[in-house]
């Protein structure tokens, strides 16, 4: 895998994990409001989303651990990014959905 091919991978990263934080950060907004109606619908679209993310992420790893050695730029690394902290905000808006579902006894 070249640079240009790992660059292109970083871009589906950050594409996809931003479109899961998109759905992520509209589901945050329903629930502090009291909706309800749409939670596993959000949920859902961030999942699928954050698999494509990593799918492709994963594609870099199968290469480096075929033993070839790819030359990371920043844009990779700032979809390593983008994942990681995407996935890190799904799980913080679950336990929120759970907290808001408290309070408005759903």
């Amino acid at each position: 895998m070249n640079r240009e091919e790992l660059q292109m991978l970083g871009f589906e990263i950050v594409a996809y994990a931003g479109d899961a934080r998109s759905s992520l950060m509209k589901l945050l907004h329903e629930v502090r409001h009291g909706n309800f109606d749409h939670v596993e619908d959000y949920l859902k679209e961030a999942d699928e989303n954050l698999k494509r993310a990593h799918n492709a992420q994963t594609k870099a790893l199968s290469e480096e651990a075929s033993g070839n050695n790819l030359d990371i730029g920043f844009i990779f690394v700032h979809g390593q990014d983008h994942l990681m902290t995407t996935i890190l905000l799904q799980e913080i808006i679950q336990d929120f959905v759970e907290l808001y579902k408290e309070k408005y006894n759903k």
